[in-house]
């Protein structure tokens, strides 16, 4: 039979069984246990693999493969419906009637990324349940979910970068098949949905991948999280293969619209061709003639990843350092190198990165690598995401950190700039429900997973004192992972922060931004003004601007045209205490912690008064 994928066990229709197969080259005997049936004995294939055909095996049927005297789950397992200490499911993937035959997915420039988690986006922490909530996203204006990891790991609750069955979805949120319901009913909705993958490490409890083979991991390397895996050794063949096969198996079975890579600065590989390059060449030949959109976490900030490896954006952690500390003030841990200042945030909008290669104090090293040629829709930018929002205090939310007036201006630098805004879940609705760390792990990796939680915030002076450490959350608790969940009656319209993010994005659907150049300029250090197509907005994160020079030619209006107040985020449906005209004879007036777009307007201008740039000046035409 042609096999899907180089390993795991598939349905042979035709000869009224499954085919197994598994990569085990430290063994000389594998064999293959169905429950309540017989054991089959693998035939070895050179290699290292082993392979057999089960006659009879059936979609549902349980099953394992002995190793010595132990029974362990599959390696390429579709589906652990005990967790990974329990026995695999066949699962037969052409088993759903799909729906979305004519979705082609989301243009690069048009993402507007919406980061979940399965397990906390709604009480029940389902697929069903995250299905039900979908038409709210779409209403408010996401294009894209990414969805956090979701291979299946041990315990009950975990952010997901502890996964160990690569291929199976994890069994608490639902079953292969809700999960191809969700996708679809996103697909029917507008919304693409793409996958947080972790191909950098594998989870420290439950993983298998070892037993089978230890050349999964390589001696070569140190990596921050554990083992790192082979991808450049003399066996590291099958291992590339794996992994490669696991990034078109969840857009071909699962038809998501892409992939988020984990932590790319820990794959290490020294190949003629990189394997984050032939992972994201395989999720486009799975997507067929769909638009897929591969978008890569790198710390160091390596736009290799684009220019030789291929991915379509890269996070852009710059841009949040600059805005969270343009916000709280706080400069400190990996914060300590950012002013939040106008002209950082302007070059974070015009260039992506501000570290592109220059020292790093924080690291002692330089940072980063040019981003010249890039567009805009080549980098991901957020206020949140799940790793900020648990690393920078006790998992509280930026709207318990900001005040009210900064966070709406921020808000609309994110939602308005050209790069490509993620919003995390909650984040849109003013949720106050906290966001931490949680893993449930027990015994002596408990007490690690603790230890080192305490250990990485101490980076930050105030999180370092031991008032503060002995407040942090326990990861391991129920406690911990139940407080994170979201109330689904927050997601109203009605609510000034959700019409905000709503209307937000709207004007950037409206006003087609991320498909003209931008640019901008300094007012002062804490104001400055944005120029795209022929709309212009002007930021204030500081106390009332009044700007008696402003010889800045972004801020002329268009030939025959005057500025005209669009959009302020001080208007009162979004809690905000009205917008004076900005553009005054006597100079520029911002009011406090304030953004403001403005559109060309023919009739704002007197022809008598070209110094009288907006519509509805109070003030007389007479000198």
């Amino acid at each position: 039979m042609r096999r899907r994928m180089p390993i795991g066990v598939e349905l042979d229709r035709s000869a009224g069984g499954a085919h197994a197969r598994v990569w085990a080259p430290a063994w000389r005997e594998v064999r293959f246990v169905v429950e309540g049936g017989r054991e089959i004995s693998m035939e070895r294939e050179p290699g290292g693999y082993f392979s057999c055909f089960a006659p009879g095996a059936a979609a549902g049927a349980r099953y394992r493969f002995r190793l010595g005297d132990q029974l362990y789950a599959d390696p390429a397992s579709r589906y652990q419906p005990e967790g990974p200490f329990g026995p695999s499911e066949i699962i037969d993937p052409d088993d759903y009637a799909w729906r979305d035959h004519a979705w082609r997915g989301v243009e690069p420039h048009r993402h507007v990324i919406y980061e979940m988690h399965v397990g906390t986006f709604t009480p029940e922490g389902t697929w069903r349940a995250a299905a039900a909530q979908l038409p709210f996203l779409a209403e408010l204006g996401v294009t894209t979910i990414e969805v956090m990891p979701i291979a299946e790991f041990p315990g009950a609750f975990n952010w997901g970068y502890d996964g160990v069955d690569l291929f199976a979805p994890a069994h608490v949120y639902g079953t292969p098949r809700d999960l191809r319901a969700f996708v679809d009913r996103a697909h029917a909705l507008g919304l693409a949905v793409i996958l947080d993958v972790v191909y950098n490490h594998l989870g420290p409890a439950g993983n298998v991948y070892f037993t089978f083979a230890p050349a999964y991991r390589s001696e070569k390397y140190a990596n921050e999280w554990g083992d790192a895996l082979d991808f450049d050794g003399e066996t590291s063949g099958p291992v590339r293969e794996l992994f490669v096969a696991n990034a078109g198996y969840w857009i071909d079975e699962h038809h998501f619209d892409g992939l988020r890579l984990d932590a790319t600065q820990q794959i290490f590989d020294a190949s003629r061709e990189h394997v984050v390059a032939a992972i994201t060449r395989r999720a486009r030949e799975a997507g067929g003639g769909r638009r897929i959109f591969v978008v890569a976490e790198n710390e160091p900030q390596d736009t290799a990843c684009i220019r030789e490896h291929g991915v379509d954006a890269l996070w852009n952690d710059d841009f949040h350092h600059s805005a969270v500390v343009a916000a709280t003030g706080v400069i400190d841990g990996y914060l300590h190198d950012y002013a939040g200042t106008a002209q950082e945030l302007i070059s974070a909008v015009k260039r992506g990165f501000l570290y592109q290669g220059q020292m790093y104090p924080w690291q002692r090293k330089p940072r980063g690598t040019s981003t010249r040629g890039l567009a805009p829709h080549c980098f991901v930018t957020y206020l949140e995401n799940h790793d900020q929002v648990a690393n920078l205090g006790f998992g509280e939310r930026l709207i318990d950190r900001v005040a009210p007036a900064r966070l709406r201006a921020l808000t609309a630098l994110l939602l308005l700039a050209p790069q490509l805004p993620l919003l995390f879940q909650g984040q849109e609705t003013g949720s106050r429900a906290p966001w931490r760390f949680f893993a449930d792990h027990d015994g002596d990796l408990g007490r690690a997973v603790r230890g080192g939680r305490a250990q990485f915030v101490a980076q930050f002076a105030q999180l370092a004192t031991p008032e503060a450490q002995a407040a942090l959350a326990d990861p391991t608790a129920r406690a911990t992972f139940a407080a994170c969940a979201l109330d689904p009656r927050e997601r109203d319209f009605a609510r000034p922060i959700v019409a905000l993010h709503r209307d937000l994005l709207r004007l950037r659907t409206e006003l087609r931004i991320g498909e003209a150049s931008v640019d901008g300029a300094v007012l002062s250090e804490r104001t400055f003004v944005l120029f795209s197509g022929d709309a212009i907005l002007l930021v204030n994160l500081g106390p009332t601007a009044r700007l008696t020079t402003i010889a800045e030619p972004l801020l002329a209006p268009p030939a025959g045209t005057g500025w005209r107040v669009r959009w302020s985020s001080e208007d009162p449906r979004y809690g905000g205490h009205g917008t004076p005209p900005p553009f005054l004879r006597r100079g520029l007036h911002l009011p406090a912690d304030s953004a403001i777009l403005c559109t060309p307007d023919p009739d704002a201008r007197l022809a008598d008064d070209p110094s009288r740039l907006a519509r509805g000046n109070p003030e007389p035409l007479e000198s």
